[in-house]
């Protein structure tokens, strides 16, 4: 978004024909809705600039619900935003801290700091880019206390808060940057003023665990299963005892795997009765040993993170199934067993071995009525192919 589309949208005719357009989903007929506003007597520009906010509306609502309706957002400030469910855990935390005042550096289109203002906590929040400043002020209006800065998240950090809040951007003109020296502001920078005041910084969830600093608390959360980001807590923010944690969201309640480090896997041992799949913010957390040990269970491979146990395993950091039986992995034996067992909807999971769940499937030229998962995986360095049922679902 260029400022003079920005300027246009803000204008009274602009925010006025956004709320008239209302969301526009991606397969909507645009055509038929630009002839109309055009015939209206609106401008071409003005139109655009419209349109292509009433998208990014209508896609904002998986992460904002229905307060993206009263946003503005940017493409590239859209795709980085924290979720609103998220984004209120950020806000808690710094709230049961203790701290008032935040600086968000490197606000993006404001949705921390949205969730830190909710909470009554004065923000100072800062971008670079012009256009992405202007969003974020029109954004936190409805906060007296809450001021955007277009300016540097460095330079132009606020002295006088209790803590800090960075999102350090990893795109730039719509490509990801892959090198942290690259992002804005850089990692490195970033973690130096974490060492210095109370810090929260959201980070992706691949983030290599060698750039992680001594220290600090790192914490990764998924939500409904998709790991969504890695924050590093520290200062006043980092919980004593805790270095690693997986939070995760979605179920009726945050559920929270604790550790003071990584933790050591659990040792390897023979196929029990039911098969562990760790959450997604479990394994980025190199916690997997340490749900291993609290079901009771053990390692399918030392290099695998599937569990293994004797019992069912009663955790919500995993799926559960239940093993039916280990078949040879062998194409041809795999499709006569299958037919043999009258399965013709299969989920296909794997790990650690190469192949393509989709073609395999294609393959195995599955009939029947009945459903069933297959894990395609190793026991002890052997492939295997394990026939088992999702539990609780």
């Amino acid at each position: 978004m260029t400022p003079e589309e920005l300027r246009a949208l803000l204008s009274p005719e602009g925010l006025r024909l956004l709320d008239e357009v209302g969301d526009v989903a991606a397969d909507a007929d645009v055509l038929r809705i630009v002839s109309r506003l055009r015939s209206a007597g609106h401008p071409t520009e003005l139109v655009a600039a419209v349109l292509t906010q009433a998208r990014l509306r209508t896609r904002a609502r998986a992460k904002f619900h229905e307060f993206a309706g009263r946003m503005l957002f940017t493409p590239d400030g859209l795709e980085q935003a924290t979720r609103l469910q998220v984004a209120a855990q950020h806000a808690g935390r710094f709230a049961r801290a203790g701290i008032a005042s935040v600086a968000d550096l490197g606000c993006g289109i404001g949705a921390d700091a949205l969730a830190f203002a909710s909470l009554g906590m004065r923000v100072v929040a800062v971008d670079r880019d012009e256009v992405t400043a202007a969003v974020a002020a029109y954004n936190l209006a409805p906060f007296p206390d809450a001021q955007v800065v277009h300016g540097d998240a460095l330079a132009d950090e606020p002295a006088d808060v209790d803590g800090l809040w960075f999102d350090p951007a990893r795109r730039s003109a719509g490509r990801r940057q892959s090198d942290p020296a690259d992002w804005s502001p850089p990692l490195d920078a970033v973690f130096a003023r974490a060492a210095q005041k109370p810090t929260g910084v959201k980070l992706g969830p691949a983030l290599d665990h060698a750039l992680l600093p001594e220290g600090v608390e790192a914490q990764w959360v998924s939500v409904d299963r998709d790991v969504v980001e890695l924050v590093v807590w520290s200062g006043a923010l980092a919980r004593d005892g805790v270095g690693r944690a997986a939070l995760l969201l979605g179920g009726d309640r945050p559920e929270e795997l604790t550790a003071p480090a990584e933790a050591p896997d659990a040792e390897p041992g023979t196929l029990g009765e039911y098969l562990l799949e760790p959450d997604g913010a479990v394994i980025r957390a190199r916690l997997i040993g340490e749900l291993a040990r609290r079901v009771d269970g053990r390692m399918l491979d030392r290099t695998i993170a599937w569990v293994t146990t004797d019992a069912e395993p009663a955790t919500p950091f995993g799926q559960a199934f239940r093993v039916r039986e280990e078949l040879p992995f062998d194409e041809r034996k795999l499709k006569a067993a299958l037919r043999e067992r009258g399965i013709g909807t299969l989920e296909i999971k794997k790990r650690g071995v190469d192949v393509d769940p989709a073609a395999f499937r294609t393959r195995l030229s599955l009939k029947g009525a009945e459903m069933a998962t297959l894990v395609l995986t190793r026991i002890a360095g052997r492939r295997v192919a394990i026939l088992a049922d999702r539990v609780g679902t």
